[in-house]
């Protein structure tokens, strides 16, 4: 391990996932420790929706753009969509 490589603050798991997409454990190793963590199986659950191909593009598009990932942008905008719905219907 060289000096420079040191694992970086990061504040989101989208950051994490970007980083380690990219660099390589064994780089790092000396800087981990061993940790205790659950999992709640319920926090996030990925589920199959058909797009038609042409709306998908328009949304990576965009999400790029926004450095967002697909899936932060799609439930960012189903989120507010629900909410609208919901002020129009109160």
């Amino acid at each position: 391990m060289t000096a420079d490589k040191t694992i970086p603050e990061m504040s989101s798991y989208e950051e994490i996932a970007d980083f380690w997409d990219t660099h390589s454990l064994a780089d790092y190793w000396e800087q981990t420790e061993p940790t205790d963590f659950e999992i709640d199986s319920n926090a996030r659950r990925r589920y199959l929706v058909a797009l038609d191909p042409e709306l998908l593009q328009q949304v990576r598009k965009l999400a790029h753009s926004r450095g967002l990932s697909t899936e932060s942008l799609v439930n960012l905008l189903l989120e507010q969509r629900i909410h609208q719905l919901d002020s129009e219907a109160a």
